[in-house]
């Protein structure tokens, strides 16, 4: 199933995404809510992990589309560092048990 990472900040998007991907996960990220809408209306993702840098309409707007879009499991989040360690706590048991 394939993850959507969803935050305002280019280098911690691309840490999240490392963590995923070494972790075996699928997972695309962006860092608007114009990419971020694209992605989600085609369908392919079943996760959607929001980042804490989204504002609350924003965050909304998006958890919205996600749902008319088939997505499974929407994962509010907001890293503290190590990332890595955060992922792996965090995230990726919720990307699995959506899956």
């Amino acid at each position: 199933m394939k993850t959507l990472v969803l935050g305002r900040t280019p280098a911690r998007v691309t840490e999240v995404l490392a963590t995923l991907h070494e972790d075996g996960f699928e997972a695309e990220g962006v860092s608007t809510d114009d990419e971020a809408r694209k992605l989600i209306e085609s369908g392919e993702f079943g996760v959607l992990v929001i980042g804490g840098g989204v504002g609350p309409e924003s965050r909304a707007e998006l958890k919205d589309l996600a749902a008319r879009h088939g997505v499974r499991r929407v994962i509010d989040g907001a890293l503290t560092a190590p990332f890595d360690a955060y992922v792996r706590r965090e995230f990726e048991p919720l990307i699995r048990e959506a899956g």
